[in-house]
């Protein structure tokens, strides 16, 4: 039987992030061939990572990256708030987003390509899992380029550079410099962590919501027991206040509460004696929409503790 050493220990704990035991118990099966350790831990943990699969992650970091004309945004997800302040965690998310500069905004596609170090972005996943001890997911992407001018990034309650609660990015099109479109850019992504604007005009809203909040104006409107010519133009009224409370461009400007962001774009273009159009943007929430399971911590603790 091989002699199993503190420094085979440490060795395959540093490549596979695995606890004490577990790695001396794994050379100790691998008859000390760290090789077939690393497999043999690689493989419990991908069974520990799906047996906490089931576990609701609505936690984690949103990252953000720019690079030239282009910017990504990607939301990977934790159980808890610990996590996100896991370096491990955060150099994980940072790597992700990085990669997804080159993939496009599906993420199975990004799960697929490669790792920095190596493996896949799926790979690495399942590791981190393992290591960290929580269950982790890619959760969405989204890119914006423009052709010229310039797409800024701004991070609502940032944990690291680049990495935090609320991730935006404000492509700007335009011929104008960017001294000019930075700031221009700071101030409108500030504007969207804090209005969530949910399109960037009215025609972009969704359908669906759009018709329930007509079915809801159509009833107030009924209930008022006014002419029915009076109650189709209530409704209109209604849908147009939602459009324009909820499309970006249409929005007053947060900073001022009275002039819309479509003009606050018209007015620096033509002071800068330029043309600028808000082309596109992305805002991601860390963990919005996701149903969150509600604990009881005291209940839990006296579980474990068998009382």
């Amino acid at each position: 039987m091989a002699v199993i050493t503190a420094a085979n220990v440490k060795e395959l704990r540093e490549r596979t992030g695995a606890g004490m035991m577990d790695a001396k118990k794994a050379l100790t099966e691998a008859d000390g061939d760290i090789e077939v350790a690393v497999d043999a831990l690689r493989a419990k943990g991908l069974a520990t990572a799906q047996k906490k699969s089931s576990r609701t992650a609505a936690e984690g970091l949103v990252g953000i990256e720019v690079q030239g004309l282009k910017g990504v945004a990607v939301e990977v997800n934790s159980e808890t708030d610990f996590v996100a302040k896991n370096e491990q965690f955060q150099d994980f998310v940072r790597k992700v987003t990085s990669v997804a500069m080159t993939t496009g905004d599906d993420v199975e596609t990004l799960k697929a390509a490669p790792y920095p170090d190596g493996e896949t972005v799926g790979e690495k996943l399942t590791n981190s899992i393992a290591t960290i001890g929580e269950n982790q997911s890619i959760r969405r992407i989204k890119t914006v380029s423009v052709s010229e001018g310039a797409v800024v990034s701004y991070m609502h309650n940032a944990v690291a550079p680049n990495l935090g609660k609320i991730g935006v990015l404000v492509a700007l099109e335009g011929d104008v410099a960017a001294d000019i479109l930075e700031p221009l850019g700071k101030q409108i992504g500030m504007h969207i962590a804090a209005a969530f604007p949910l399109a960037l005009n009215a025609d972009g809203l969704d359908a669906e919501m759009i018709a329930r909040e007509r079915k809801i104006a159509e009833e107030k409107a009924a209930e008022s027991g006014k002419p029915a010519e009076v109650q189709a133009k209530m409704v209109d009224g209604a849908i147009a206040k939602f459009a324009k409370e909820n499309a970006l461009l249409s929005q007053l400007f947060v900073i001022d509460n009275k002039t819309a962001i479509a003009d606050v774009v018209a007015k620096a273009a033509k002071d800068a004696g330029g043309k600028i159009t808000l082309k596109d943007y992305v805002r991601f929430q860390l963990g919005e929409g996701i149903e969150k399971e509600e604990t009881d911590f005291a209940a839990e603790v006296a579980a474990a503790a068998g009382l």
